[in-house]
């Protein structure tokens, strides 16, 4: 915590050297996780295509999965094209979410009377039905990216928000005396100990904010869209086309899982002294 000289330190947490796995360890944790995931979804795979076709289920309700592996494999340049397109909605949402989160949150913070303010109007804008905002944005910003990325935004904004305010108000009171008593500038408190200690809170937040991110962009595409997976649901839908409707989701969901991956990774290299059960 302290120099020779006195001066503050970074405030790392506990677990800060506490010995990590080794990369063999690691490789066999992932390898094993994958495999079980794709052990599931085959089993169900297996249940959803025998229960259809001994059902006999009509296919414009309920498509089996190779009816679906097929729409996928009949038009990958189309759906290809339009998953890029939804895809950089949800990233670039997710960037513009997270930063704008993260910055109320540090305002909030270091001006404890804004902060009184702003937090009634994030809630109220978690109350609002993103179905009702969607035409606005829209209208507001046309049919381009611009306003499914706002959509998305606002849906990623509050959990990061949230959880990264959250994480700096619950800074160990202990760390804040000593740097009180070390003279340390309110800048450098936030700095060296009020950050490090709110960055599980915020790598939470991430995570969260990964899972919702396609929501926004895709009612955004719902709404008013030329081309983006959206589009594509609502086209399927209208025109009956059930498996190419869940072509669609299988991208979505794939998409989805990618995101959240990589969301993940960044949020434990964020905090790498947070120990986490396999």
């Amino acid at each position: 915590m302290f120099d020779d000289a006195g001066e503050i330190q970074h405030a790392c947490p506990l677990h800060c050297g506490s010995p990590h796995p080794g990369g063999s360890t690691v490789t066999r944790l992932v390898v094993s996780r994958i495999l079980r995931i794709a052990a599931v979804t085959a089993g169900l795979l297996a249940v959803w295509q025998i229960a259809v076709t001994v059902l006999a289920v009509p296919a414009y309700i309920l498509p089996t999965p190779t009816r679906i592996a097929a729409a996928l494999a009949a038009q990958p340049a189309f759906l290809a094209h339009n998953a890029l397109i939804t895809g950089t909605e949800i990233v670039l949402g997710l960037i513009v979410g997270a930063a704008l989160g993260c910055a109320t949150a540090l305002a909030a913070s270091l001006f404890p009377a804004a902060g009184r303010v702003m937090l009634p109007v994030m809630v109220a804008s978690q109350a609002l039905p993103v179905f009702a905002i969607a035409p606005l944005l829209v209208i507001w910003f046309g049919f381009g990216l611009a306003s499914k990325i706002v959509m998305a935004t606002l849906i990623i904004f509050f959990p990061v928000a949230s959880a990264f305010l959250d994480g700096l108000r619950r800074t160990d009171p202990g760390l804040l005396d000593l740097a009180t008593i070390a003279g340390a500038s309110r800048f450098d408190t936030l700095r060296l100990i009020r950050l490090p200690s709110a960055l599980p809170g915020l790598a939470s937040g991430l995570r969260v904010a990964a899972a919702v991110a396609p929501i926004g962009a895709v009612v955004g595409e719902w709404v008013g869209a030329s081309a983006g997976l959206g589009f594509v649901m609502l086209q399927a839908n209208a025109r009956m086309q059930t498996d190419t409707l869940f072509a669609a989701l299988v991208l979505l969901a794939a998409m989805a899982l990618i995101i959240r991956a990589g969301v993940d990774l960044f949020a434990r290299r964020l905090t790498p002294w947070v120990s986490e059960a396999p």
